[in-house]
């Protein structure tokens, strides 16, 4: 796993071995992260916001409950993707493009806005865990080989096309 040719995070390229793995198949969906809602009451991260003990540098303004939500702007000429992610007050994983929006209708969408903490609590109800690294990468070169083309991990082109 990792690269040598790209970013230095991926690096160095190693040998590494998977005894065994368990993966879903598909993202978790908004569907199944609403039963787990339902049967547990769980409150996602941005549902929260953070705390001051989270990242103290972040302004207060930032701190309330929301979250990134992608946002191409109206000029694509030359805007960094940096400028695409925007804060949204009140963004989620039930309103995904702030309060306005629903995931009506969205019901086999993965589900976005979670954090680490949402994902393993979502695993830990589910029975499951997060993968480590190296079985994602493991199951993204496998799911290549099988099906002729990879799912994961995989872009080509032009930002954002």
């Amino acid at each position: 796993m990792g690269s040598l040719d790209f970013y230095p995070e991926e690096m160095p390229k190693k040998v590494v071995s998977i005894e065994t793995l368990s993966i879903d198949s598909t993202e978790v969906t908004n569907a199944q992260f609403a039963k787990f809602v339902a049967a547990t009451g769980y409150v996602t991260r941005a549902e929260r916001g953070l705390d001051e003990t989270v990242a103290p540098e972040i302004p207060d303004e930032l701190r309330v409950p929301g979250s990134l939500v992608f946002e191409p702007p109206d000029v694509l000429a030359g805007a960094s993707p940096l400028t695409w992610w925007n804060f949204v007050e009140g963004a989620n994983w039930r309103q995904p493009n702030g309060p306005e929006s629903s995931i009506e209708g969205r019901e086999i969408y993965p589900v976005v806005h979670i954090a680490i903490e949402d994902a393993r609590a979502y695993a830990a109800w589910a029975g499951r865990r997060i993968p480590t690294e190296a079985e994602w990468e493991y199951a993204a070169q496998f799911n290549a080989t099988f099906e002729g083309s990879p799912d994961a991990n995989y872009w080509q082109g032009i930002f954002p096309v």
